[in-house]
């Protein structure tokens, strides 16, 4: 018997018998519905999770902090320590295997001048060979400082907004071009020597960084720390005596060393390595796990509930198909009789199933974008109590594969659930058959 046959049959028994086939299509539309909705909304969690992490910084850099944060077994933070940083500590990090580049970082608030224009933003002076290592954001314009030109400083775009001017009756805010500018920094952590003219450093070798996601290098400006020293000592010769050894001593030694490692699965021993010298550290790594394992509990959920659905389904698409063979028994005789294939018999019922299942499938999917789109509109806060964190961006995705694969698991299932029903039928003696009743 020819397909274009098979497929006449299958579509007048199933439109027959309109109700029942209406009920079994429901069965296998809510099961879709479930696998896509609940897939998706795990994938959505999981991107989430991701540009979260990606927003708070590279995945393999590492931070001993002079303030590290200690935590438990559980990765729950129980206080924290004072930690003296430094060059003997960075040497002994150097030594750590799977350790790919290491700097100190020291940490200063400065103000920046435009004219009678100011803003203010914090400082970061690290090794200059570090900033390619670490994956520093492209530049605009300008270059990063090298050993060759240390004196490059390196902004970040926001850096350069929201100058203000206040005059204790107008306030007013700008943003500044340092290209066509002229842009100083002064520092704002001791009182200049009333003998002495305040520290003023002009930019004049300056480098702008690109727009990025990454919070890190929104409101910073950074430079090579051998520059820093030389500039810091120029401001210390200003002070006061017991304000200049102060100054010298607050450089000797560091707010925070930072590490990058060679690969993001060696993150965690490195981590614990570095522990084992007695130092506290903090990475990104640290949170990532407890969020993949809440995604992972929340995809098994959602994937059983799914699942669940979708079994009921091919339950009803098999009582279906088993109560049609009874009803049809006489119609089984009658096509072997005149002369159809066993085959043909069982592939008749197995096309019935499968239309059954694509046609759910199909009307799933649809609702399942509908569902989707209503769930990024107004379940942001809901999701968010459920994983116990903001959730940022779509919160149910749906890949192009995904209706695919709805589609053909949906199909796949109908022949399934099908195919013991068929089998029945194939053995359906046509003598008895004939004798059936109806």
């Amino acid at each position: 018997m020819r397909i274009s046959d098979l497929l006449k049959l299958a579509f007048r028994n199933l439109l027959r018998r309109k109700a029942r086939t209406a009920l079994t299509v429901i069965g296998v539309v809510i099961g879709t519905i479930s696998i896509v909705v609940m897939v998706s909304i795990g994938i959505g969690v999981n991107q989430s999770f991701d540009e979260m992490i990606m927003q708070s910084g590279s995945m393999t850099i590492i931070r001993v902090q002079k303030y590290g944060s200690i935590y438990d077994d559980d990765g729950n933070y129980i206080g924290s320590k004072e930690q003296v940083l430094d060059d003997s500590v960075v040497e002994q990090i150097k030594g750590v295997a799977h350790v790919k580049a290491v700097t100190p970082i020291i940490r200063k608030y400065v103000s920046l001048y435009s004219g009678k224009y100011q803003n203010g933003v914090t400082l970061y002076a690290m090794n200059s060979e570090v900033f390619d290592a670490f994956e520093f954001p492209p530049l605009q314009y300008g270059s990063y400082p090298t050993k060759e030109n240390p004196s490059a400083v390196v902004l970040s775009p926001q850096s350069m907004q929201y100058f203000y001017y206040y005059s204790g009756r107008n306030f007013d805010e700008k943003s500044v071009d340092p290209l066509t500018e002229k842009v100083t920094f002064k520092f704002q952590e001791y009182q200049t020597h009333p003998r002495k003219k305040e520290f003023e450093l002009a930019l004049t070798d300056v480098a702008m960084m690109e727009e990025t996601d990454n919070w890190e290098y929104s409101y910073n400006i950074y430079m090579d720390i051998e520059y820093f020293r030389e500039i810091w000592a120029k401001y210390a010769n200003t002070l006061k005596l017991e304000d200049r050894k102060k100054a010298i001593s607050s450089i000797e030694t560091y707010e925070e060393i930072r590490i990058n490692v060679d690969n993001i699965n060696n993150v965690s021993k490195v981590q614990d390595d570095i522990k084992a010298l007695g130092y506290a550290t903090y990475s990104e790594m640290q949170y990532l796990e407890p969020l993949k394992e809440t995604s992972r509990i929340l995809q098994m959920v959602l994937g059983a509930i799914g699942s669940i659905a979708m079994i009921v389904s091919a339950i009803n698409i098999a009582n279906t198909m088993v109560m049609s063979i009874y009803e049809r028994t006489k119609e089984i005789g009658i096509m072997k009789v005149l002369g159809c294939l066993v085959r043909d018999v069982k592939r008749q019922f197995l096309l019935e199933a499968g239309l059954i299942g694509l046609l759910g499938g199909i009307v799933g999917i649809i609702i399942s974008y509908v569902l989707s789109h209503l769930i990024n509109t107004y379940g942001s806060g809901i999701m968010g109590s459920i994983v116990g964190t903001e959730t940022t961006g779509a919160l149910s995705v749906i890949p192009f594969w995904l209706p695919f694969a709805a589609a053909a698991f949906g199909m796949l299932v109908g022949l399934l659930s099908g195919y013991f029903p068929a089998r029945r039928a194939t053995r359906i003696r046509a003598i008895e058959a004939m004798k059936t009743e109806g």
